[in-house]
């Protein structure tokens, strides 16, 4: 995978009426400085600004003594000359994406922004090529999807670069005075803008006090998120918005639809997360797919099961795919964990680095298998569909209805789902078939509770408290699920110690305590099970 970096930065631009080349006057309290005072202050601000090695930049304001800034580097001008590729419809722009290839400056190549958070992007890059690098392509799937990125405006900067350094001399953040030209075909426009970054692990008190600072000198904090969008809007091609979170009336059908279009967008952002393999990303990704399936299986009073059932099948399908990957490293971290919790004369033989070995064979392959999921059409084919029921809903006669009518009928149902499943699991004797019915358990557990956690926004306590109750279940039932996989796992890890010639005393060991919980928490679950059903009873009531 290419290089990361993780950028958190302000841009400024200069406000209404403010030149920036240096020939504006203050504002506020400052304007009413005669211009003698004005021009006394700007040769003080020169001689600063050579005390610290560099000349005072025209219209940005000194820095010195600022957030525990002590001095200023002057690092010289760049000519940077970067083409900002997209597909026709401007997918990536749409979900704040930037793809660019870029020469001159320290880091010529390929660069993808993805956004973290607001003033965060991870920008990954490639070395520079003529085509786009596989590596970036594959991260910016999930939105160009069939549709091959192409050049789209063409930026041309000159960048002064200084340091701003403490008062040992490390460096707490760059700032960039940049002078960009921006063409999309025949269309063009200039701009001047000032970019403040911070360095690695930098103080973000410093932007705030860097934004004060420069409101008193006629900057401030930029409208446009990135130097594209600022060019795409100002050539006459803003990016397209999209849908917000937020239901378009009372309705249940524009409740339920907002839901659903929040987990598509959580879905497709955790894909380039997934291909870089970062932590939870996997299962963020898998939460999404599930709170996806569990809303359209919920309100098929609301969205026509002919349409949706087959999404959600494809939904199952691509949940399991990564979902090898995801219990491989939940199975990991319960078994460190119980070894952990050994004394150590029952630790006999090798079993750490026997774990050890035993994982990275099961990575490797589930690592693999969830890649190899995401780079196929079935998954391009799935986010199509996806798209497309979201565009042309198939909304049923009850959509019309107001949510806060029509959702209580959807969670009362998926109560009585659930308490038909507890109730059938604990008729049971202990045992392979209980197990399973546990797990058809807690799998209805997980929907009653995203089904409440989703109609929360339009029902409000009563809704919480459902989820509350169901949560409590579900957390049971999922540390049951944990240890039944635990204990395949350790007969397994057992059976390849002996045939290793190692001991196998410390697996069956663990096997053993492992069946001693699972007994625990079923000799639990019917008082956790009646005090949830007291919450969400009272819940209903109110």
């Amino acid at each position: 995978m290419a290089d990361t970096q993780r950028e958190t930065e302000r841009k400024f631009e200069f406000t209404a009426g403010r030149a920036d080349d240096g020939k504006h006057r203050g504002h506020g309290k400052r304007a009413k400085r005669s211009g003698r005072q004005q021009d006394a202050k700007k040769q003080g601000a020169k001689r600063q600004g050579a005390k610290n090695g560099r000349a005072a930049r025209p219209g940005v304001p000194d820095l010195t003594g600022t957030a525990g800034i002590a001095s200023v580097r002057d690092r010289g001008t760049t000519r940077l000359d970067a083409v900002y590729y997209d597909t026709p419809g401007l997918a990536l722009a749409a979900d704040g994406l930037t793809l660019r290839r870029r020469t001159g400056g320290e880091d010529a190549g390929w660069h993808l922004k993805l956004p973290v958070a607001p003033g965060v992007r991870d920008e990954v890059h490639a070395p520079l090529s003529d085509a786009l690098p596989p590596d970036l392509a594959a991260l910016a799937r999930s939105r160009t999807r069939r549709s091959a990125p192409e050049p789209l405006v063409r930026l041309r900067s000159e960048r002064h670069t200084r340091d701003l350094l403490d008062a040992d001399g490390t460096l707490l953040a760059q700032l960039c005075t940049d002078s960009v030209r921006a063409e999309r075909g025949k269309a063009a426009t200039a701009w001047t803008e000032v970019e403040v970054e911070l360095a690695d692990a930098g103080d973000p008190a410093l932007l705030d006090a860097v934004t004060e600072r420069f409101a008193e000198a006629g900057l401030r904090p930029s409208d446009a998120p990135s130097k594209l969008a600022r060019a795409l809007t100002a050539t006459g091609a803003p990016p397209p918005l999209r849908p917000g979170h937020a239901p378009a009336d009372r309705t249940a059908g524009a409740h339920v639809l907002a839901y659903l279009r929040e987990q598509r967008d959580a879905l497709i952002a955790q894909d380039p997360a997934v291909r870089r393999d970062l932590p939870d990303s996997v299962h963020q990704m898998r939460v999404a797919i599930r709170r996806l399936r569990s809303a359209l299986a919920t309100h098929r009073k609301i969205l026509d099961r002919a349409a949706t059932d087959p999404v959600r099948e494809e939904l199952r399908w691509l949940g399991a795919e990564l979902g090898a990957d995801r219990d491989r490293e939940v199975l990991l971290e319960l078994l460190r964990a119980r070894l952990a919790e050994l004394p150590p004369d029952l630790r006999l033989g090798p079993v750490r680095d026997r774990l050890r070995t035993w994982n990275a064979l099961r990575r490797k392959r589930t690592r693999r298998r969830a890649v190899a999921a995401l780079d196929s059409d079935r998954y391009l084919a799935l986010l199509d569909a996806v798209d497309a029921l979201l565009a042309e809903p198939p909304l049923r006669p009850a959509a019309s209805r107001p949510a806060t009518r029509q959702l209580p009928k959807a969670l009362r149902h998926d109560w009585d789902r659930l308490a038909d499943r507890v109730d059938a699991a604990l008729a049971l004797d202990s045992g392979e078939e209980r197990d399973r019915a546990l797990h058809e358990a807690r799998k209805a557990a997980k929907r009653a509770r995203y089904a409440a956690e989703a109609a929360a926004p339009a029902l409000g306590k009563a809704a919480r408290k459902q989820a509350k109750a169901a949560k409590s279940v579900q957390s049971l039932l999922g540390d049951h699920r944990d240890g039944v996989v635990a204990r395949e796992a350790l007969l397994g890890l057992g059976a390849q110690a002996a045939d290793a010639a190692e001991s196998s005393f410390t697996w069956g060991v663990l096997h053993a305590r492992e069946e001693g919980r699972s007994a625990r928490l079923e000799h639990k679950l019917p008082a956790i099970w009646a005090k949830a059903e007291r919450r969400r009873a009272k819940a209903a009531r109110k």
